[in-house]
């Protein structure tokens, strides 16, 4: 018998398998295709892959600007996709070791949850059962659709299709301008291609703040995305020459149409009846404190889990809470509240607890500090003058949440996540040194006005 038998081998399923062994737990470990799951596979590294590609053709594209003289830079498409396709098998095949020095047991097949453990079915059908102690269910989520928008892998695709194009399209719509979709246009666009973002709500990157939707919103524009908010699109017609798009009283015609309007958990067929889990529109309700079901000795982890962020860095931390308390019945709960969250654009927009408009909802009398980037000196030495650095705190008191948008802006937010984790006051985090010229001297600067004290 097993410690933990794990359903799912993504983020959340490998990083309970990884750590439980610092509890020296023994664990069983169920994926019907390769570790590492979306986010490895088929999601995060391959569009940060695609998306470096994008940023390097655009640094050579602009090389003027900086004196440096070169010809028309041209993607070899083929060239990229290898490269990605190179990154993911040596992280896949890099994982699958360290799985092993780590004493897991690997099992490939399909998993589901019984009363002491699980079954896994074998892709030849046979099956085996696993009795174990805890069974953690981190089945992660696939791609959802809309009405009409039947996907075919071919003209009607989802981000899992698009990670893997031969060739360039020419003319694309993206349906639905969250993070994946505004991802895929600003990587679409920076090469070339002719790009229709349609939202059906009235920003792009809903529940951003909308100074960093404005500043992402003016890039795209430079790019010459057609950006199109508050529209709903009608069913598509397929054509001789791709497909037609209708929305409001007009349409757009393009080669295919990429579906981003969000992420489904996998939670059908992993026996929860079976078991005595409940789910909530497909999602598994958990102690928040420890990862644990209404039943007993079970346990979700990442995108299926209620309420919770689908990102895998919360899927990490959530197995290691659960693990946690599998493995000594004490608690490592995740602090929602200070989970960075980052939209790979370029530029990029990062944000880390609550907006404006949650901090006012949740009855905080707020005040609100914005800076720009223009007068940073490392952003003009960049050539990238658009960003914006938002924070929101708490009158006289601790600093709730903010926003970056720079082509850095993933990297530097994690000093404002310490700060809204230990509920800094604008003062006090102020208080510190930036190094110039960086762009955390953005959020220095913006620190100074917010705790009264304004230096530029």
């Amino acid at each position: 018998m097993h410690d933990i038998v794990i359903i799912g081998g993504g983020p959340g399923g490998y990083a309970a398998a990884l750590y439980a062994f610092n509890f020296g737990l023994s664990v069983a470990l169920i994926e019907k295709d390769r570790v590492g799951g979306t986010c490895l596979v088929r999601g995060c590294i391959p569009a940060k892959s695609w998306l470096e590609t994008a940023a390097v053709f655009q640094t050579v594209a602009r090389s003027s600007e900086f004196g440096v003289r070169s010809s028309e830079p041209e993607v070899d498409w083929s060239a990229a996709l290898a490269r990605k396709n190179k990154i993911v098998d040596g992280l896949v095949g890099g994982l699958s070791g360290l799985l092993k020095t780590r004493d897991v047991d690997m099992y490939a097949g399909f998993g589901r949850a019984v009363p002491g453990g699980a079954v896994v079915t074998s892709l030849d059908g046979s099956t085996t059962m696993l009795p174990a102690k805890a069974t953690i269910i981190a089945t992660g989520s696939v791609a959802r659709s809309i009405p009409g928008y039947d996907i075919d892998g071919e003209r009607i695709v989802t981000s899992r299709h698009a990670l893997d194009w031969e060739q360039r399209p020419e003319r694309v719509a993206i349906i639905g301008a969250g993070a994946i979709g505004a991802e895929f246009a600003s990587m679409l666009a920076d090469v070339g291609s002719e790009v229709h973002l349609l939202e059906a709500l009235d920003q792009i990157l809903p529940g951003m703040e909308p100074e960093a939707a404005k500043a992402v919103g003016r890039s795209f524009r430079k790019k010459r995305i057609n950006v199109k908010t508050g529209v709903r699109v009608d069913p598509p017609r397929i054509t001789a020459g791709g497909v037609m798009v209708p929305f409001g009283d007009t349409s757009v015609d393009v080669d295919v149409v990429l579906v981003a309007v969000g992420r489904a958990p996998v939670t059908e067929g992993v026996g929860l009846e079976e078991v005595g889990v409940s789910t909530e529109r497909g999602f598994i309700p958990v102690d928040a404190e420890t990862m644990e079901t209404a039943v007993p000795g079970i346990y979700a982890v990442g995108d299926i889990v209620a309420g919770t962020p689908q990102l895998a860095h919360v899927g990490f931390s959530e197995a290691l809470a659960a693990v946690t308390h599998i493995a000594t019945g004490e608690t490592a709960a995740v602090d929602y509240r200070a989970i960075p969250m980052i939209v790979y654009t370029h530029p990029e927009a990062a944000s880390v607890g609550l907006t404006e408009a949650q901090a006012i909802e949740q009855g905080y009398d707020v005040e609100v500090t914005n800076h720009g980037m223009r007068a940073v000196g490392r952003a003009i030495i960049h050539g990238e003058t658009g960003g914006v650095v938002k924070i929101v705190a708490q009158k006289d008191g601790p600093i709730l949440g903010a926003t970056v948008v720079d082509p850095l802006a993933g990297e530097v937010i994690h000093e404002l996540m310490y700060s809204v984790g230990w509920e800094a006051l604008p003062a006090e985090a102020a208080a510190f040194i930036h190094a110039h010229p960086t762009i955390s001297e953005g959020i220095g600067e913006t620190l100074l006005a917010a705790a009264g004290r304004p230096l530029h």
